[in-house]
């Protein structure tokens, strides 16, 4: 007997007939003998409901207040998932992410899991039942309600998979695996039988939506078995491993790409040794995200000083280092949206020059301007305009022949 922890997205568990569907494949691991838990988001689109209907009473409604609307969703799917399941003939409980002992810290809306308090699942499956926990979701030790950001329901799972010692940890997706790059955009995609945690934690992080970083990061840390498979097929998916079949040799395997970044300049900043981490500490303790950094020294002293965010962050943003502008002494700022992010990713980069300038030869040649550069051992990211977006990455695409990986 074994433990599995299995994980069902929004489009899986979308309408009544592709839940019921979802507890014969929960249903099938049970015959052959093995305990599950299973983890489940918010029904299709029900989350973006809920976010319209915050906006038609506020467009800044309280973060607070949105983690008590949005985990509303996912309570939705593991009741009826239950139910599914009772009907079938197992033994089914639901819990909430709290009730399934999620603790997180205390930041509404995009917070990170502290601690994962495994009891009362482990109660209710040593007395033989299914336990269904609702993703996304968790409580900070004082009782507040919190939300791990979108995709989070990815974390919870595999959380779970470590704090439970699982065997293995499925995300099933409506998509069978990780692909080259995402097929819905890119002609030529192609899945990859296996990937390295270090290539799928670039990917996730640069915009590659199967899998949400975070969960990565706990997979890799915990060495959790992962596999990314289809919930509408049943076929073969993509394991996600500490070093991945290196499949063709391909030095890179994959293409990122990401839209709605803004370029934000700080013009006239002062050039001391502490200004780069005051303004940095600021945004931070603001929970802003910040991704390329680019600093130059103007003629007469001072710094300017460039650097990415999502479109989403920019009024906070704005605002923040506008509250803060004596401490942080600049003379002005500049925003420059429909922005996007194009990414390579390959650890076989690391053993092969001049990856980037074939990066840089193929976007020149498609008249594809760069604005800000970023790279890593395995990674190099480009910004471009947001119209060009899938013409880099169908390019990049090519040039590294990754249409031609075989199945």
């Amino acid at each position: 007997m074994g433990l599995i922890v299995q994980k069902f997205g929004g489009t899986s568990v979308g309408s009544v007939e592709r839940i019921m569907y979802v507890a014969e494949r929960v249903k099938e691991e049970t015959i052959l003998g093995n305990q599950v838990v299973v983890v489940v988001s918010a029904m299709g689109k029900s989350t973006d409901q809920l976010l319209n209907l915050a906006k038609e009473i506020t467009p800044h409604p309280s973060k607070r207040e949105m983690d008590m609307l949005l985990t509303t969703g996912e309570q939705v799917t593991i009741a009826l998932l239950s139910m599914a399941l009772n009907q079938k003939g197992l033994d089914a409980v639901s819990f909430t992410g709290w009730q399934a002992g999620i603790v997180t810290e205390p930041v509404h809306g995009n917070a990170r899991i502290t601690d994962v308090r495994t009891e009362a699942i482990e109660s209710r499956l040593s007395n033989g039942k299914v336990v269904i926990v609702a993703g996304f979701q968790g409580i900070t030790e004082s009782g507040e309600i919190t939300t791990l950001g979108r995709g989070g329901s990815d974390t919870t799972a595999v959380a779970l998979a470590a704090a439970l010692k699982a065997d293995r940890c499925d995300i099933y997706t409506d998509v069978s695996g990780v692909f080259t790059t995402d097929p819905r955009y890119i002609k030529g995609a192609r899945q990859l039988k296996s990937i390295s945690y270090d290539e799928m934690l670039e990917l996730a992080n640069l915009g590659a939506g199967v899998l949400h970083p975070r969960a990565v990061e706990f997979a890799k840390n915990y060495q959790v078995r992962l596999e990314v498979r289809s919930s509408m097929e049943k076929v073969k998916g993509t394991i996600i491993e500490e070093e991945a079949t290196m499949e063709q040799n391909l030095v890179v395997r994959g293409v990122a790409f990401e839209d709605e970044i803004t370029k934000v300049t700080v013009l006239g900043l002062a050039n001391s040794l502490t200004s780069l981490s005051t303004i940095f500490t600021t945004l931070a303790q603001h929970h802003i995200n910040v991704d390329i950094i680019i600093q130059s020294t103007t003629e007469a002293g001072a710094a300017n000083l460039s650097f990415s965010i999502k479109t989403d962050d920019l009024m906070e943003t704005l605002k923040v280092l506008e509250d803060h502008k004596e401490l942080l002494n600049y003379e002005q700022i500049d925003a420059e949206n429909q922005l996007s992010k194009v990414s390579i990713v390959g650890s076989g980069m690391i053993s092969n020059p001049g990856v980037a300038a074939r990066m840089f030869e193929v976007l020149a040649s498609n008249d594809i301007q760069v604005k800000m550069v970023s790279t890593s051992e395995i990674k190099v990211s480009a910004v471009v305009e947001e119209e060009n977006m899938h013409k880099a990455v169908q390019a990049l695409h090519d040039a590294f022949e990754l249409a031609a990986l075989t199945e």
